[in-house]
């Protein structure tokens, strides 16, 4: 359950502005991949194009060398799951409900869940710590609770690939890293758009910077997250340090915006 994601020169512009310009990445199957850049950089748009949202304008996205955007609907949702930074919805689903919609791109129209479905979900739910709120109406829930029922919807999915766009917005600092943890451990290829720097260190296999709709850099966290980087992307001082146990690099930004520590 897992797959390669090839970025080709990949380009989205709308009503003549361009978003993304020329985009070209590689993501080893069953690799975690953080998407970093300050706001407006373009991460939300390349995750589009992968999942199906945002065509793009020149280039292709494959998954196994498969043009994403000529798969059917539901092949393509077999292949590629997303969890959005939306964590909206005020009906009446239960959280039950919304995990199981997970399943259907396995379903014919109004077929029900079978007991692997039902292993599945209650898996999914019990990963992500929401099982005993499994009758509980989604749009009650508070904004971390509504973002871990994306997840666990993800999760049962089953799928190659699984997109998320800032997934732990929402999330207490538990759930941050039990999150992610719980997604390099699926064994799927993982692209996170993510602005916290150092989750993205702790837990990804390499980081993409983006910044004014180009790619900036693309490596391992060490390589990544220098202080000039830093510095030309972000506009901050900031100061990289080595975590004595985990060996990742971890940035420090001063409370004075810009000014060294």
């Amino acid at each position: 359950m897992t797959a390669a994601v090839t970025f080709e020169a990949v380009s989205v512009t709308v009503r003549g502005t361009p978003l993304i310009a020329d985009v070209s990445l590689s993501v080893a199957p069953g690799e975690m991949l953080a998407v970093v850049g300050p706001n407006g950089a373009g991460k939300t748009t390349l995750l589009r194009t992968l999942y199906r949202a945002q065509r793009p304008s020149t280039g292709r996205v494959l998954v196994d060398g498969t043009d994403v955007w000529k798969l059917p609907g539901k092949r393509a949702a077999r292949r590629v799951a997303a969890v959005l930074q939306e964590a909206a919805g005020d009906f009446e689903l239960t959280v039950f409900d919304m995990v199981a919609m997970g399943r259907t791109p396995y379903k014919r129209s109004f077929e029900a869940d079978n007991a692997e479905d039902l292993e599945i979900i209650g898996a999914a739910m019990t990963a992500l710590d929401i099982a005993e709120l499994s009758r509980a109406g989604y749009g009650r829930l508070s904004g971390g609770q509504k973002q871990r029922v994306l997840i666990a919807r993800a999760l049962a999915q089953r799928t190659d690939v699984i997109v998320l766009d800032e997934p732990t917005n929402h999330l207490d600092l538990r759930h941050q890293h039990e999150a992610l943890h719980l997604l390099r451990e699926t064994g799927a290829t993982v692209i996170a758009a993510l602005h916290d720097l150092n989750l993205a260190a702790a837990y990804c296999d390499r980081i993409c910077v983006l910044d004014g709709g180009g790619m900036v850099a693309v490596g391992t966290p060490a390589d990544v997250l220098t202080e000039g980087l830093l510095s030309e992307v972000y506009g901050v001082g900031a100061r990289i340090t080595i975590d004595a146990d985990t060996g990742r690099p971890q940035v420090t930004v001063p409370a004075k915006i810009g000014a060294r520590p």
